[in-house]
């Protein structure tokens, strides 16, 4: 009964944009080598944090690392952290980061130049002491990483390190302010692209198209290079998605509403997909990147950069400790409508509760009640169905949506705490869902889709037992937290997580962590759950 985070979206949507214009600060592609501005030999001013870099060894675990405006750096799916400049007095706020080719270390860059390094990124220059005629953008690391590009909005290019300026648009007028920029392969050129998607190539990069004679929904904020360096992907900050060359296309946000702009994307190290974060820090995960988290609530400050790391592949902000024991709960566990006998007593960290019981059907009548016994456990759960409620992919994308969008308005009517996790409840192959697989999977892309993006739940999970959910959605795997129910006798806890590798190995399970596991359904009378 539980489900959601961010998720690797299908090719439902492809282009399309939507969402509060950002400015032109708001981007920040972390890659190596892309970027912008004229050359300069300003001697730096701006230093290294002291913060004291983790000796963490990485895995090949592609993760990512979330910047803020004000210097703040988040680390999420095991990658080290490194240090940070949110303790130090700013000049001028952070606009973007990017990191080392090896990912043992990154820069952030302020808007008037200042360099940041930490890790083994290393301080080459900067242009924080002198006057800009327009305020930076991003950055770039060259190929070795002993070097890098600052952009301008206005397209000047600044150099530093080894480096080479191929060229800039300092000197011309443009249309739109420059945004971000992303580097070729080699290390040889580097495309910059303007907030109406215009593209600017120098050196050996090569135009492949861009959106600049279209009239786009809101700007691009970010860019990143494709494989082998034949195309490129933009990025809007509706999260529209749009791409060119070689470039894959994994996903968009750009067709449905998101609570808040997108400031930030990052590409896996392999290609095979990328990242998007919400200025709040929430992520979203397409293609084969996997989701290991957001940042807490109330960062006090937008994000504006990400990058992508290597890690251990942990998860950030499960709901429980691990060897918690706990409860879910629904209408049926109690005399409804009445709701005044029938839950669990005891203690209980884990307390998971019932929204609604199908698909935009009735809210559970004793949803306040129990999310009252839930006390500060609360995770909240929906029961999502398709029964011939649709006849195509994208219809059964809506009915999975308006019922994320329908349960939340629903908890939120009930008086209960809606930013808490949420998670789907997918079960009953052939009494709750339809025999297409492909129409099934939609529906429920569309229930995270709501929840995370839309109504702005941070980690949104899929409950489901491991031998029927193939059977309902085929291969979809969502990058999703898992709550899976497994009962085994005797009824174990530690024993059903044990087993949860076993259950990955023949299945094609959600990719997120298996947060916990139902492994009873008669535990002080009610399904017993326990965090792995």
């Amino acid at each position: 009964m539980r489900v959601q985070r961010t998720l690797a979206r299908a090719a439902l949507i492809a282009f399309a944009a939507c969402i509060v214009a950002a400015p032109a600060a708001l981007t920040g592609v972390a890659r190596a080598g892309a970027a912008t501005t004229t050359t300069t030999t300003t001697t730096p001013t701006t230093t290294t944090s002291t913060t004291s870099p983790t000796t963490t060894t990485p895995s090949s675990v592609p993760a990512y690392w979330l910047a803020t405006a004000t210097g703040g750096v988040y680390s999420f799916g095991g990658a080290p952290f490194f240090g940070s400049a949110g303790a130090l007095p700013l000049v001028r706020p952070v606009v973007g980061m990017a990191s080392t080719p090896d990912r043992q270390g990154y820069w952030l860059v302020a808007s008037d130049g200042g360099i940041f390094s930490f890790g083994d990124a290393t301080f080459y220059g900067s242009t924080g002491g002198i006057h800009l005629n327009q305020p930076i953008v991003g950055m770039a690391s060259t190929l070795d990483g002993k070097g890098y590009w600052l952009v301008a909005a206005d397209g000047g290019i600044f150099t530093f390190g080894d480096a080479n300026f191929y060229g800039s648009t300092g000197a011309i007028h443009l249309n739109k302010p420059i945004v971000g920029m992303a580097s070729t392969p080699d290390g040889k050129g580097y495309w910059l692209v303007a907030s109406d998607g215009g593209i600017f190539t120098f050196g050996d990069s090569n135009f492949y198209g861009s959106t600049g004679a279209l009239t786009l929904n809101k700007p691009i904020i970010a860019m990143m290079a494709g494989p082998g360096g034949t195309g490129y992907v933009l990025v809007a900050s509706d999260g529209g998605t749009f791409t060119f060359g070689t470039a894959p296309f994994y996903g968009s946000l750009g067709a449905i509403p998101i609570k808040e702009p997108i400031g930030a994307a990052a590409v896996t190290p392999g290609d095979t997909g990328y990242w998007f974060s919400d200025t709040t820090g929430e992520v979203s995960a397409f293609g084969q990147a996997s989701y290991y988290g957001s940042a807490p609530p109330g960062l006090g400050a937008p994000v504006v950069g990400m990058a992508e790391a290597t890690g251990t592949g942990t998860f950030v902000g499960a709901a429980y400790p691990s060897g918690s024991y706990g409860y879910d709960v629904s209408r049926f566990n109690m005399n409804s409508p009445a709701c005044t006998t029938g839950l669990p007593t005891g203690v209980h960290d884990i307390s998971i509760v019932e929204v609604d019981g199908e698909s935009s059907g009735d809210a559970n009548p004793c949803l306040a009640v129990e999310g009252t016994w839930a006390g500060a456990g609360l995770n909240l759960y929906t029961f999502l169905t398709n029964t011939g409620l649709c006849t195509s992919t994208s219809t059964c994308f809506t009915v999975g949506y308006d019922a994320g969008i329908q349960a939340f308005e629903d908890a939120g009517a009930a008086g209960v705490n809606t930013s808490v996790d949420w998670w789907l409840d997918v079960e009953g192959a052939g009494q709750y869902w339809t025999t297409s697989t492909a129409e099934n999977a939609q529906t429920v892309l569309g229930a995270i889709d709501a929840l995370h993006n839309t109504e702005g739940v941070a980690d949104v999970g899929i409950y489901a037992s491991p031998g029927t959910w193939n059977g309902i959605v085929g291969n979809y795997q969502p990058s999703v937290p898992y709550w899976m129910a497994d009962w085994i006798s005797p009824p174990s806890g530690p024993a059903t997580c044990a087993a949860v590798s076993g259950w990955q190995t023949k299945e094609q399970l959600p990719t997120g962590p298996v947060e916990f596991v139902q492994y009873s359904d008669n535990t002080n009378g009610a399904d017993g759950d326990y965090a792995c």
